[in-house]
């Protein structure tokens, strides 16, 4: 009777977790939020105990050893999530825009703070940061992750254009995608490099986002094709191997590369994301087990794992490397990054309780004529969407 008990206070406490309101949840995202996170951490985590040079022999590893791919898989599921929650509906943008400084301002003001408390001590000036931070608010200079904030937030700016094009034409956000393909072509031929704005700022990342909301277009014609789905999935994973035996990010063949994959690398990522993102939340009934639930714990906390997980990392590496054993490997690397991974739960959960939550609660309505619950709905999934960044 006492086990009995036990579990079901564990089922509750999950379920308390993973839903704050009546709405419908989407776990499935938050599988792929919790991989996401995993990418960017374990990219962090085994480059800072070993060189960028070693490439793994099992090419599904690449994906790791090149985690920063994770950034990718988060932003084509903010477009895919925002296009499933605004799917035919209109919106008041103020709204919007105050809901989503609520999601990730807060959490990222922490981070500017303790930020600024090393600065400061290192030498820099109080104006100088100041400077910084709001250079940050345009360029992709934030620290900690954060310059993947300000790019979603250009996200945003575009936000109401790309949904009125959507609902104009079915094929305009395809169009959309290849004028930035065009543009970062005539970009490239004229520095003769694009990496650095394919990467890090939303002339690339754009079509990361627009390829996420046209998989939820399609996700009818990608559920159940399975084999589609894991056959670009693997040709993907070949494609990084090759990319991370060509010198990877860093050194293809140096910093900015000047490749012109670099023209066509976002629409890679967002392409093969975007299948396995509608496949995977529309293919299959997701379980609701201990496991699963856990998982979806961790896609919960992704956010506050992606922006804190860089004071830790260095931390986590001496910890595992003095007392259990020294790291000289990618595969020693990548079994601790596993590790690692996992002492930032507790830590994700305490900043997502006490830092995110409190400020969901302040959050208005911004859909205009909407059904009923769907705003319980959204925000219940508004929760735990974001990029982590």
């Amino acid at each position: 009777m006492r086990r009995h008990r036990s579990g079901i206070i564990k089922r509750e406490w999950f379920h308390k977790e993973m839903k704050s309101s009546t709405g419908k949840y989407y776990i499935g995202l938050d599988h792929l939020r919790a991989l996401a996170a995993f990418m960017v951490f374990s990219w962090h985590f085994i480059h800072t105990a070993i060189p960028f040079t070693y490439t793994p022999s099992l090419f599904p590893l690449s994906l790791f050893n090149e985690g920063h791919t994770g950034v990718a898989l988060f932003m084509t599921l903010s477009g895919y999530l925002f296009a499933k929650l605004l799917d035919g509906k209109r919106i008041r943008y103020g709204s919007f825009l105050w809901n989503r400084v609520l999601r990730l301002a807060p959490l990222l003001l922490f981070v500017l703070a303790l930020n600024s408390i090393k600065y400061y001590y290192r030498g820099a000036s109080v104006l100088s940061i100041c400077e910084h931070y709001l250079t940050g608010l345009i360029k992709p200079t934030l620290p900690n992750g954060g310059w993947s904030i300000t790019v979603e937030f250009h996200f945003y700016l575009l936000l109401p254009i790309l949904l009125y094009l959507s609902r104009a034409s079915k094929y305009a956000l395809s169009f959309v995608v290849c004028c930035a393909i065009l543009i970062r072509l005539i970009i490239f031929q004229v520095r003769g490099e694009v990496q650095e704005l394919a990467y890090w700022t939303i002339v690339g990342r754009i079509d990361q986002f627009l390829l996420g909301m046209i998989a939820f277009q399609m996700q009818s014609w990608i559920k159940q094709r399975h084999l589609l789905v894991l056959g670009s999935i693997a040709a993907f994973s070949l494609f990084y191997w090759y990319f991370d035996r060509s010198g990877g990010f860093y050194n293809s063949p140096s910093y900015p590369s000047n490749r012109s994959i670099w023209v066509y690398f976002p629409t890679l990522e967002g392409l093969t994301y975007g299948l396995l993102i509608a496949w995977y939340d529309n293919s299959f009934s997701h379980s609701q087990s201990w496991g699963s639930r856990f998982i979806a714990l961790i896609g919960t906390y992704s956010y506050s794992i992606y922006l804190l997980h860089y004071f830790f990392t260095g931390f986590f590496i001496g910890l595992l490397h003095g007392y259990v054993l020294p790291i000289t490997n990618f595969y020693i690397a990548f079994c601790f990054s596993v590790t690692g991974f996992l002492l930032m739960v507790p830590i994700g959960y305490l900043s997502f309780r006490f830092i995110e939550s409190p400020f969901l609660k302040l959050r208005t309505r911004y859909l205009i004529d909407e059904p009923a619950g769907s705003t319980l709905e959204m925000k219940a999934a508004e929760e735990t969407e974001t990029l982590p960044t």
